[in-house]
């Protein structure tokens, strides 16, 4: 008996269990506690004075209530694109309608600040393509719209985040019971008397649970802000943040300054997800369930086509025309020249392809991040994805809990945080290094491999591993040829969902990027903050190239595997 317990040595359990606390300890906890306690200790003592003094500055103070302003705007203007546009391709005989639901769906896809870039280029106040042929052909004395202002910042974030309330509301109006609308509808009530006091009202937690999330992120937004509002003197809290460490270089002073935004951020996101959590918990609106039903498809009658086109313009708008811009400008020999054969060529994509060894190290930056965050947060994230859903462990409600926390917690924050766990002062130095991005973007992403792999482990049963040590297979065993392989569709969908995102992140690479670290958002923000229109454009063309290539990849490869 003694040789054989020596034989096994060390189960699989305990290790997979001590693990998967040590990455998420090191990776998430440890940093976001740094954050919390360098803003409020200073030189071990607690120290409120500072932080009321930090609070009170003007600049706070006005980046505080700019937040607030873009936020409130983006939250009321997405929800109501967003929820309109769900009711129009869910429960109306809208032609085309699941092309236009597909349509709707792309901007979740594309980078709101490469979006900035492109409305910048069409609407700022001199040089805007729009705003010139304006005042060139109809007279006008001043721009027809200043995208460098709150409703310009507040367009453009609309345009990007209204799918979170579109997917929100399509998946409770498909789920939704329609006896009570039929019922209203045999009662003489009309198309919009039965979606305004029926329909809404009990998809309101889709609606408001949507919205809560647009407020969310945009709080955090960092790309469009910089993009169109420090340039008129807008800041909110993570570009402020960014403004100071990067001015002062990374000092002691500037480094608590961003402690305390960040935790302002901290603070609200967490109010925001308590909020969330009670209107989805709340045990109301029980019409609305698992069960599917057919959806009541309301008759548009001679409002079919009319709105029709206003969904074509809609996303020729915001879709087609931005996206055009960017490619277009990218051709461009001068910026400002005219559209024309002439003026256009592949020479910038080239350039910036094979010549340029900022946009060639930026994309190689990308690339190998996108791959190696994928890799390691895949695997950490079907280790730690075993414990929560197959382990019977005290406690490890707290690592579902830490593994989602940089999910809800902002970009800027995560990266202020990846600064001061791994900038030396605990013994080991990334800082202007690759390797403390690819820490940063392990903790960000970390989320998206757990939501994925615990999706797959929930549909494994454990009678098959018991099968396995029944038979006489180790632990070990039974993981790499049972589990492992019946995850592995799980397993790559996390790779797709960590990679592509990673190719467009710019909020943390900004904050953490040296010379040569460069990832292809930053490469686009820097390059466009140089002047260097024409490169920011041919480079922003070439990431949503590559966005594209790698959704259509995930798209087909969830459609293979039955996602």
């Amino acid at each position: 008996m003694k040789r054989i317990a020596g034989k096994r040595g060390i189960g699989a359990a305990p290790i997979i269990l001590f693990l998967s606390i040590a990455i998420l300890v090191v990776v998430v906890a440890v940093p976001v506690l740094l954050i919390i306690f360098n803003a409020f200790w200073v030189n071990g003592e607690f120290n409120v004075g500072d932080i009321a003094k930090i609070l009170g500055e003007p600049d706070t103070y006005q980046a505080l209530i700019n937040s607030l302003i873009i936020a409130s705007g983006t939250t009321v203007g997405s929800t109501v694109v967003g929820t309109f546009f769900a009711w129009l391709v869910t429960r109306t005989d809208l032609p085309h309608k699941r092309l236009m639901k597909g349509m709707f769906l792309v901007p979740f896809m594309l980078p709101s600040f490469i979006g900035a870039l492109a409305w910048k280029m069409l609407l700022s106040p001199r040089a805007g393509f729009i705003n010139r042929f304006f005042m060139l052909h109809f007279g006008f004395d001043g721009p027809l719209f200043n995208i460098y202002s709150y409703a310009g910042i507040v367009m453009v974030e609309i345009m990007y985040l209204f799918p979170f309330v579109f997917i929100q509301v399509c998946g409770a109006l498909e789920r939704m019971d329609p006896t009570l609308e039929e019922s209203a509808r045999i009662s003489g009530a009309g198309l919009f008397t039965i979606t305004r006091k029926i329909t809404i009202p009990l998809v309101a937690p889709s609606i408001l649970s949507g919205a809560l999330l647009i407020m969310l992120y945009s709080m955090a937004h960092f790309g469009t802000v910089a993009m169109l509002g420090i340039e008129n003197g807008i800041f909110n809290i993570p570009t402020l943040i960014y403004q100071r460490i990067h001015q002062s270089a990374g000092s002691f002073a500037s480094i608590r300054t961003g402690t305390v935004l960040a935790t302002i951020l901290v603070v609200t996101a967490a109010f925001i997800i308590w909020l969330q959590g009670k209107i989805l918990g709340g045990g109301r609106y029980q019409i609305i369930a698992g069960k599917s039903f057919r959806p009541m498809e309301l008759k548009l009658r001679g409002l079919r086509f009319p709105l029709l086109i206003l969904c074509v313009a809609y996303i020729g708008f915001t879709i087609v025309l931005p996206t055009a811009v960017i490619f277009l400008v990218g051709g461009l020999k001068t910026y400002g020249l005219a559209f024309t054969w002439e003026n256009l060529s592949l020479d910038n994509y080239k350039f910036v392809l094979f010549d340029y060894q900022l946009t060639k190290d930026a994309i190689w930056n990308s690339v190998t991040l996108g791959l190696g965050a994928a890799v390691i947060t895949m695997f950490a994230g079907v280790m730690i994805s075993y414990v929560t859903v197959k382990m019977k462990v005290r406690g490890k409600g707290i690592l579902e809990f830490l593994g989602m926390l940089p999910f809800s917690v902002p970009g800027s924050v995560i990266a202020l945080g990846v600064i001061l766990a791994w900038s030396g002062k605990y013994g080991v130095n990334l800082y202007n290094t690759v390797w403390i991005i690819l820490v940063a973007y392990i903790a960000r992403y970390m989320a998206f491999s757990l939501k994925a792999n615990s999706a797959a482990l929930e549909q494994v049963h454990d009678s098959l591993v018991e099968a396995a040590r029944a038979c006489g297979a180790s632990m070990w065993q039974a993981l790499r040829d049972i589990v492992l392989p019946l995850v592995r569709p799980g397993m790559l969908a996390a790779f797709f969902l960590i990679f592509l995102p990673s190719l467009r992140e710019l909020t943390v690479s900004i904050m953490l990027y040296a010379p040569t670290t460069r990832t292809i958002g930053v490469a686009i923000y820097t390059l466009n903050e140089d002047g260097e229109t024409v490169m920011s454009a041919a480079m922003a063309g070439i990431a949503l190239i590559l966005i594209i290539t790698g959704q259509t990849l995930i798209n087909r490869f969830t459609e293979k595997t039955g996602g």
